[in-house]
């Protein structure tokens, strides 16, 4: 299903600035606001992508506060849930009182805000290049390689639906290897998967953002050219802030 949405920031030509971050981790009881941070993000982009692990155990009263948090940012808001939005078993909850408060949250959908076409969905694990996991031998490994093929196959039905000439991608878990460099190599394997790159290298893309990878690195590449940028709140960036911001 493919969502439009014309905002009135841009012609159509026009750059279109996009303040992308992941892994808020709002927690139940905890003194941290972002409110500030959503109305300083309001007057420097044009849009806010939110890439994933919002809520820290996945409670609804933990989305309920990020609900109010971003009751102060005054530009469109799109996004994806990460693995610790599903820790509580309450995803159906805190998906309905994020969309509720008017974020744009995708799961295999496309939705088009200012001529740019979002496609989100939170990914999966399962290793990069020639070491990733393969479906072979136990009923549990070849179910965990069955949902990483699945999370796959969704970000290419979705991307199969944009009609925009740019178009960014949204992810939770790393596509590439690159950008969580710096993590323990033994936990590689469970940031992320190629297997989502080789479906981003399908498609022309304008850029690709994710997170999860909280000791990773800020940009790398596709091996097919993409440009990536892990947007973890803890990943160091240019603009010196929790906050990427990039224009497309």
């Amino acid at each position: 299903m493919t969502e439009r949405t014309r905002a009135s920031k841009t012609d159509g030509n026009g750059v279109v600035r996009i303040a992308a971050v992941g892994d808020l981790h709002v927690e139940e009881g905890a003194q941290t606001s972002y409110r500030e941070l959503f109305g300083e993000v309001s007057r420097a982009a044009d849009i806010l992508v939110l890439a994933g692990d919002l809520t820290n155990l996945g409670k609804p009263r933990e989305a309920e506060l990020l609900a109010e948090d971003l009751r102060a940012c005054s530009v469109p808001v799109v996004g994806v849930l990460g693995n610790h939005d599903y820790e509580s078993g309450f995803v159906e909850e805190v998906s309905a009182t994020l969309r509720q408060a008017g974020m744009h949250l995708l799961d295999g959908q496309v939705t088009e805000l200012m001529d740019v076409g979002f496609v989100g969905v939170k990914g999966f694990v399962g290793g990069f290049g020639p070491r990733m996991l393969g479906s072979f031998g136990e009923p549990a490994i070849k179910a965990m390689v069955a949902e990483s093929v699945s999370e796959a196959m969704r970000l290419e039905n979705a991307m199969r639906q944009v009609r925009t000439k740019r178009t960014l991608v949204i992810l939770h878990y790393a596509p590439i290897p690159e950008t969580v460099a710096g993590e323990p190599p033994e936990i590689f394997p469970f940031l992320g998967s190629s297997r989502l790159a080789e479906t981003i290298d399908r498609f022309k893309v304008s850029a690709v953002v994710h997170g999860h990878a909280h000791r990773g690195v800020y940009e790398g590449r596709t091996p097919g050219g993409a440009k990536v940028y892990n947007v973890a709140m803890h990943i160091a960036k240019p603009t010196g802030r929790p906050y990427a911001l990039l224009e497309i």
